[in-house]
């Protein structure tokens, strides 16, 4: 209900602008978040972080493991995932392991929102599976693969949003980070546009996870370092 999280709200850091560093880690922010319906939906958004993370360190690529809900050894793949992750009974063995993983996500968070009855999580959900969808049917048609094969749940997909524009300047982008600094800054504009400012509900909490979750995306990647040693 709006209004009941007045404290909690008011007592959080304003956000700064993208590629800034973050004010408080996902960890602090769970932790601040004690409403357990709030938590609930905060916990659906982070928990994305996690899976990205767990892409990254099973692609090799992971460095410091910053974990917020699953466990190191979940991410690393040592230990198994929690069981609303894994893939749906009967799926195809074919189908990509972190494309299943990442399905029974988004119908957890789209679950959750049903649950909650929270708007912005289930609009969240929309965008962000429309989105994936849309740059894996453009890599799939750029190496003449059948789209259908890469789509992640498209039923929870918005099927309203014209990606076109990104899609292209996307394309275009000079290098990998440059690509992803586009779609993400097109995530941070969206969340400016549903972010339920004012409102201290649930929703609002929400969204400041999803913002905080892009900061500290984008602030891993900048103490990355440019190339391995040696």
């Amino acid at each position: 209900m709006a209004g009941d999280n007045y404290y909690l709200v008011s007592a959080l850091p304003s956000l700064p602008d993208l590629g800034s560093v973050p004010p408080l880690s996902l960890v602090a922010l769970r932790e601040h978040v004690s409403h357990a319906a709030a938590r609930t939906l905060v916990d659906a958004i982070l928990l994305g972080d996690d899976l990205l993370q767990r892409d990254a360190a099973l692609a090799g690529e992971g460095r410091d493991i910053e974990p917020t809900l699953l466990t190191t050894a979940q991410i690393c793949d040592d230990e198994p995932l929690p069981p609303y992750l894994a893939p749906a009974e009967g799926e195809e063995t074919t189908r990509i392991a972190s494309d299943a993983v990442w399905e029974a996500y988004f119908g957890h968070a789209a679950a959750v929102a049903q649950q909650s009855g929270s708007r912005f999580l289930a609009a969240w959900v929309a965008h962000e599976v429309a989105l994936r969808n849309a740059l894996a049917a453009a890599r799939a048609k750029t190496l003449d693969l059948d789209p259908g094969d890469y789509l992640v749940a498209p039923e929870l997909g918005d099927a309203d949003v014209d990606f076109t524009a990104l899609l292209a300047e996307w394309t275009d982008a000079e290098n990998p980070l440059e690509g992803i600094r586009l779609l993400d800054t097109a995530r941070w504009q969206w969340l400016a546009e549903h972010d339920a400012w004012f409102s201290f509900g649930d929703d609002e909490l929400a969204a400041y996870a999803a913002r905080l979750m892009l900061l500290v995306r984008w602030h891993r990647l900048s103490r990355a370092p440019a190339e391995e040693p040696g």
